[in-house]
């Protein structure tokens, strides 16, 4: 189970690792699951894309009962982003353009978290000011409306508050109002679709109606985590306690809240999130959340075909790696000294999880 592999041994950590995902590329691959997403997806034509925190608490696939492979995640810490940054301004783009082209419209949650038991167990990124993370997810939003319009026809950009003590969802209506799914139950399910159409009334309605799966499935990973506080199983899964940093793309195979600190290549500083995440590593070890004796640096390149794509892939990880391990070696040369190194691509289609050798 996740919650016992925290205090293992930092090589068996390594080894339950790659063997998750291992199984999650085979569960993938699975015709089950094919045909699973592609009914899904049937149902439900929006893409949906979600910009987060590298927060290891911050699962929306899990919070919100979605199947794998369904949820864009874009990660970076704080859910600091910049469309005018080159690289991520030119992911998002193309990835608008891909789903548009196949005739698909596209939703962007855009989130922020904070703890309601504790403000220290928020978001570490913007010093524990929600405010400030509301702020900035607007800012985003405004970006978004600035490169694909504000009609809302085709891209939508939804700000989306998360509360990591229950993982609970806050939508964010347009006029200031808010949805907050704690203080809803289970049975309310059926009233969802009205709610949701009076609080976002310029969401096309196939959007909506893709978008409330999410909203329902919360709803029950609510109820769930609530039962788990009563049993006393809750208690350590609201504190930081991740054993890794991971750099790049292609981590959702990562479906287990506080194992790892993902980091998106899409800021022009680097270092900077890296800096931060080595920070909470070593909290959690000084705080005795983890074990001292080593953490795991994973970089990882997704690539969607053979040859020259695979090949800018293995240079591309093998660069974030590096660049990462000079971050930490020379503002936590403490930490250096416990850190395992892995280099991998991922192919995309498949979500094999592929080692480079050296």
């Amino acid at each position: 189970m996740a919650m016992d592999i925290h205090g293992k041994p930092i090589e068996q950590r390594i080894d339950w690792l790659f063997d998750l995902a291992r199984r999650h590329g085979e569960s993938f691959r699975s015709p089950e699951a094919w045909l699973a997403r592609e009914r899904y997806l049937a149902r439900h034509p929006t893409a949906i894309a979600v910009l987060k925190c590298m927060d290891g608490r911050i699962n929306i696939p899990v919070a919100t009962n979605t199947p794998a492979g369904i949820l864009m995640p874009f990660r970076n810490l704080g859910g600091m982003f910049d469309l005018g940054w080159p690289h991520l301004g030119e992911v998002l783009a193309h990835h608008v353009q891909r789903m548009v082209g196949a005739g698909r419209r596209v939703l962007f949650l855009i989130t922020y978290h904070w703890s309601k038991g504790d403000p220290a167990r928020g978001c570490a990124g913007f010093r524990y000011d929600t405010r400030a993370a509301m702020a900035h997810t607007r800012e985003i939003r405004r970006q978004v409306e600035h490169i694909f319009g504000g009609g809302h026809g085709t891209v939508y950009p939804l700000v989306c508050g998360f509360e990591t003590d229950e993982d609970a969802l806050v939508i964010h209506g347009a006029d200031g109002r808010t949805l907050d799914l704690s203080t809803q139950g289970t049975g309310e399910v059926a009233t969802l679709e009205l709610r949701l159409a009076a609080l976002l009334p310029d969401m096309p309605a196939q959007m909506r109606a893709d978008l409330l799966p999410l909203l329902a499935g919360n709803l029950a990973h609510v109820a769930q985590v609530r039962e788990q506080a009563r049993l006393g199983e809750r208690t350590l899964d609201v504190e930081h306690r991740e054993w890794m940093i991971c750099l790049g793309r292609g981590f959702d195979f990562l479906h287990t809240p506080n194992l790892a600190l993902i980091i998106g290549p899409y800021s022009p500083d680097l270092a900077d999130p890296i800096r931060k995440a080595a920070g909470i590593i070593e909290n959690n070890m000084r705080a005795g959340r983890i074990p001292a004796d080593g953490f795991l640096l994973l970089a990882s390149v997704p690539y969607d075909e053979i040859g020259v794509d695979r090949a800018r892939a293995e240079l591309k990880s093998r660069f974030l790696s590096g660049f990462a391990a000079d971050v930490i070696r020379a503002d936590y040369p403490g930490l250096a000294d416990r850190m395992a190194m892995r280099t991998a691509v991922l192919d995309w289609r498949s979500r094999k999880l592929e080692l480079l050798a050296g």
